[in-house]
């Protein structure tokens, strides 16, 4: 690049603002120096970059295509700057973390558990967002890691698994029996005869539509032709497990958040013909950019445990 940095700087104050007099008063120079800069930068590309019009200046194509690569090439220096900042802030160490909120409490609290007593100078910020925020955060490098379910594509990513979930459906014991007889009288057959007519006929529960594992419950359901007469959406894994515990109905939960429920006998497994796939959960971060050295600490901590 033969031209001066700051001559492009000019150039991409004047193309935001669309007007010389703020540009320079932005920049905190003359107007006289603002048109010099871009006549210069003109006539090195020799190409016109503006155009006049009564309320200031406008791009020209040309101006376009050179603003294109200025904007990406202006932004990449602030995402510098931005991680130049994490590593320096006051000398202490910054993890930011996007996770939704039952797998933060689920599977990333005894790693920070852990983590935090090793490295208590870490300073760490939790986003407790779904999945498809946490992975747009992690795109937009606002988060520097995130620990989601293994999404079908990693854009310039990379994912380490922490192991498989596997989701199931439970309810109380005697919800099944009281829905059995009530079906029975409702429809007039002696009770339910396979897990796919329990679900149709049950008070299905499940999480709300904006959460990733509800739509692969619903890729599920729809995939076997299941649907139920009474749908209840609720927001976190939690008040799913306690709405199915009280006997509000069956509830899509994952098999290793309920073990000791099932182990004690408060909740009952409800058997699929066909069980669900199971999924792989996991921490996935950037791999195109400089990480600080708090997110490779915590990198090499949790691969260390794994």
């Amino acid at each position: 690049m033969d031209q001066n940095l700051s001559l492009y700087k000019v150039f991409y104050t004047v193309a935001n603002t669309g007007n010389i007099s703020r540009a320079a008063s932005e920049l905190f120079i003359s107007q006289p120096a603002i048109s010099k800069s871009i006549r210069k930068l003109e006539q090195s590309l020799d190409v016109t970059l503006f155009s006049r019009n009564s309320r200031g200046v406008q791009l020209t194509e040309e101006g376009e295509v050179l603003y294109g690569y200025v904007q990406s090439a202006f932004y990449s220096l602030q995402m510098g700057e931005s991680q130049l900042k994490k590593i320096n802030d006051l000398g202490i160490g910054h993890l930011h973390i996007g996770v939704s909120t039952t797998l933060c409490k689920y599977m990333l609290l005894p790693y920070l558990k852990d983590f935090i007593a090793a490295h208590p100078h870490i300073r760490i910020t939790i986003e407790c967002q779904s999945t498809n925020h946490t992975l747009q955060l992690l795109k937009e490098n606002k988060i520097d890691l995130g620990l989601v379910g293994r999404p079908e594509r990693l854009h310039h990513a990379h994912f380490d698994s922490l192991g498989e979930i596997e989701d199931i459906f439970v309810s109380t014991a005697s919800y099944l029996e009281n829905l059995s007889v009530r079906t029975s009288h409702q429809k007039k057959i002696p009770s339910l005869s396979s897990p796919e007519e329990i679900l149709k006929s049950a008070t299905l529960m499940l999480l709300d539509k904006e959460n990733m594992t509800r739509q692969f419950i619903d890729d599920y359901l729809a995939l076997y032709h299941i649907e139920s007469n009474n749908l209840l959406e609720v927001s976190t894994m939690d008040l799913l497990i306690e709405f199915a515990k009280v006997g509000l109905g069956a509830a899509c939960v994952i098999r290793q958040f309920v073990e000791k429920e099932l182990a004690e006998g408060s909740l009952v497994e409800i058997p699929l013909e066909v069980p669900m796939n199971k999924r792989e959960i996991g921490f996935v971060y950037q791999e195109n950019i400089q990480q600080t050295s708090a997110v490779k600490e915590f990198i090499e901590f949790y691969q260390n445990r794994s």
